[in-house]
């Protein structure tokens, strides 16, 4: 929600003592740009919530980082300054490792597979557990499956060996490609066209939306089809400002909320093939490859995950069951 500072409700007559602001108008932050089909999803969420409304809530979309990073924007979670917010799940698995379970290797055969997994009861059960960071969790959304974009020619998992690989700075994700034997390269989502394009990173696990929108492929040489992660996104907001809520509002953006989560997720099975069919028409070769493209490494990662994230367990047993 928005504030006017108190000082200056008190002048104009609008405030006879403290007391909250409408509390119809709200604030929800994303690091994704307009394009994106989160940032698309949250303004399609506004929409939502207006029209159920009768206009009476507004929720403002803030993408592309305006409010901050997601580590700054969780802190406004926490302290109330911000009402909601699409996070991946970095800031949580790099708190709580069972958070990076999501980030399992071939832990989800497909898009439908991780959306059975995203709703299921160990992914419930973390998103309860938000509730110690002072949010309120509502469900999960997901970018396309990952691949990989190289700037030279690869043909086999080995030539990755030594490669440096931007990656987001995740711990599951960064033990992924330290174990497959590249160098693992975090930085920001802009930075990544220019550091590709004049080669200060080799290659890039990323999604085939992503690479089409942003004509990474411009500076490619080889093109993954790996399908080898899913990328999960939480949607949350502030429990301290979620108290100030009526339950008629609760109920509400929550089943909103909710719906445009689940077609969110359910869009990606159409969306990761339609990129890859505009992809193909590139010049840049497109390879598919299986687990076995990373050889031990996968086996290697779930056997140290296994112990560290106690929960990963389950989130196999669901898998596999599917």
């Amino acid at each position: 929600m928005h504030f006017r500072p108190a000082a200056a409700l008190l002048a104009l007559g609008i405030l006879a003592a403290p007391s909250l602001a409408a509390a119809d108008d709200y604030r929800i932050g994303l690091i994704t740009p307009p394009p994106h089909q989160w940032t698309k999803t949250a303004t399609a969420l506004a929409e939502d919530l207006k029209a159920k409304s009768d206009g009476r809530i507004n929720l403002t979309v803030f993408p592309s980082g305006q409010l901050g990073s997601e580590s700054e924007m969780l802190q406004q979670l926490q302290t109330g300054a911000l009402d909601f917010a699409f996070l991946t799940l970095g800031e949580f698995a790099n708190r709580r490792d069972d958070y990076g379970i999501f980030l399992a290797p071939y832990i989800a055969k497909d898009v439908p597979a991780a959306r059975k997994l995203l709703s299921g009861p160990t992914a419930q059960k973390l998103l309860k557990s938000v509730s110690k960071l002072g949010l309120v969790g509502f469900g999960y959304g997901m970018a396309g499956l990952r691949q990989i974009v190289m700037r030279g020619e690869i043909t086999s998992g080995a030539q990755l060996a030594g490669k440096k690989i931007r990656t987001v700075p995740f711990k599951p994700e960064l033990d992924f490609w330290v174990k497959v034997g590249a160098a693992p390269t975090p930085m920001p989502l802009p930075a990544l066209y220019d550091a590709f394009a004049n080669g200060q990173i080799d290659g890039m696990q990323i999604d085939f939306e992503g690479t089409w929108n942003s004509k990474y492929y411009a500076h490619a040489g080889t093109i993954i089809e790996s399908n080898h992660m899913m990328f999960p996104m939480v949607a949350v907001g502030s429990a301290r400002k979620w108290r100030e809520v009526s339950d008629e509002d609760k109920k509400l953006i929550a089943e909103a909320m909710a719906a445009r989560l689940d077609s969110l997720v359910a869009a990606y099975e159409s969306i990761d093939a339609d990129y890859l069919a505009k992809l193909q028409t590139s010049k840049v070769p497109v390879i598919t490859v299986d687990r076995t493209f990373f050889g031990e490494a996968i086996d290697a990662w779930y056997a140290e995950w296994r112990e560290r994230a106690p929960l990963l367990k389950e989130l196999e047993a669901e898998a596999a069951a599917m």
